[in-house]
């Protein structure tokens, strides 16, 4: 017998299907962040597969000391990325994603947000040639850090934060999954021993140029997006919206980026090599959640615009979501953490999995700290909460970091930014009860 029930449907009086099936079929709200998020999903579950491929491949071909080396490249490069991406995938998105039937709006905030980014982009990398021809340590891998800077063009031009605002993540998954698939291919045809390292900054380079290109051009022909010249005032405007997000997220670089590159500073590059295999490992899981997260975000953003009792409620949903999937993943990968190392890098180092292990614990904290700042303080509009909370968790870290990697070396820089999350997820759960918006 088959029946339905508010909702639910029931065969001979079994629970069948959840309410949320029916929602997407008949709502367009829910047809849209439901292709939004399975759009992303195949997105990461590209970005695990490709890099399973390559990085056990890597690792044993380059050498845990060239694969440090590239991982360190990849941290310092990835100051000057965040720079040029100045908060706009945030505050951007939720400009576009508000404004999205206005076309003339939308062009304004394209064009304003792309002078900046290429204004940023020239300062870092005059700040970059200063750093790299200033310190021995840099000037004599100069050309790996050059090559490496490629992706910081590539990030200028491909516009995400557009198709996030827009809720059309399908063409972010397309391009991603067409350069990293070339990506993949190139990386067995091209790197073949240790020499062949400058490959991988180059690969990576003309990879994430190339689906930027193509995405300017996607804007032109499908959303009729076009350049036009924006004024002083409309440029400060969108300099101002960013800033908060902006100094957050640099603030952030000092937990997550800069483990990586401060350990790099004080040990050796084996060592960096090592801390990099546990990392990578982790933010590969970590990607898992990327979907939601993204997925959500703008959707949020224009929720709280027409009803905040209805985002708060769904914003304590999304709360025990992504908890529960963080403490699956978590869990699974301090069980299984000397069988990943072993698969991935071909040998098993006490330490490595030691790290991973500890790690893992940043999957679950960063979930919930997403949820609490992201979806909660920043889409609700409490920038300066959030911007106070990072610097704060960020002078901590440092102190913390310097100290715990001179008294336990690699140890120690993996438990430094789980320290951390915890002390900011307790942070942010505090504003929010304060604020009384969940």
């Amino acid at each position: 017998m088959i029946k339905k029930v508010k909702n639910f449907l029931y065969i001979n009086d079994e629970f069948f299907v959840f309410p949320i099936i029916e929602k997407i079929k008949t709502k367009a709200e829910y047809r849209r962040l439901f292709s939004n998020f399975m759009s992303l999903s195949v997105l990461q579950a590209a970005n695990y597969l490709f890099p399973l491929i390559t990085f056990p491949y890597l690792v044993r071909v380059l050498g845990v000391e060239k694969f440090g080396l590239i991982s360190f490249a990849q941290a310092f490069i990835q100051y000057f990325i965040i720079i040029t991406d100045y908060g706009f995938n945030l505050s951007a998105t939720r400009e576009i994603s508000i404004h999205r039937e206005n076309k003339e709006k939308v062009n304004e905030i394209f064009s304003s947000v792309m002078i900046i980014k290429s204004g940023l982009f020239l300062i870092s990398f005059i700040i970059m040639s200063g750093i790299v021809f200033g310190f021995e340590k840099f000037r004599k891998e100069w050309v790996l850090y050059y090559l490496t800077f490629g992706m910081v063009l590539g990030q200028v031009l491909f516009p995400v934060w557009f198709f996030q605002g827009m809720e059309q993540m399908k063409w972010i998954t397309y391009l991603n999954i067409i350069a990293k698939g070339i990506f993949t291919v190139a990386v067995f045809v091209f790197i073949n021993s240790e020499k062949d390292y400058y490959a991988v900054p180059i690969l990576n380079s003309i990879g994430i140029i190339m689906i930027g290109v193509v995405s300017l051009f996607i804007l032109g022909k499908r959303f009729e997006t076009i350049f036009v010249m924006p004024n002083r005032n409309q440029i400060l405007y969108h300099m101002k919206e960013g800033w908060y997000i902006f100094t957050s997220t640099i603030a952030i670089t000092f937990y997550t980026v800069s483990n990586t590159f401060i350990l790099g500073l004080i040990t050796n590059n084996v060592i960096v090599g090592y801390y990099s295999i546990s990392e990578k490992i982790v933010k590969v899981f970590y990607s898992l959640l990327t979907p939601i997260q993204q997925t959500v975000y703008p959707y949020f953003s224009k929720l709280i615009i027409d009803s905040k009792n209805i985002a708060s409620y769904r914003l304590k949903k999304l709360l025990l979501i992504m908890a529960f999937i963080g403490m699956i993943l978590s869990g699974s990968i301090m069980i299984f953490s000397k069988h990943i190392i072993y698969i991935l890098a071909g040998t098993v180092n006490k330490e490595t999995v030691t790290v991973l292990m500890i790690l893992s614990i940043n999957i679950l904290a960063i979930g919930i700290n997403n949820v609490l700042g992201v979806q909660g303080l920043i889409a609700f509009g409490y920038y300066k909460y959030f911007r106070n909370i990072v610097f704060i968790a960020a002078v901590f870290h440092i102190i913390i970091l310097l100290g715990l990697i001179r008294t336990f070396g690699i140890i120690g820089a993996a438990l430094s930014p789980v320290i951390t999350e915890v002390l900011i997820c307790l942070m942010e759960y505090y504003i929010i009860k304060k604020e009384k918006f969940i």
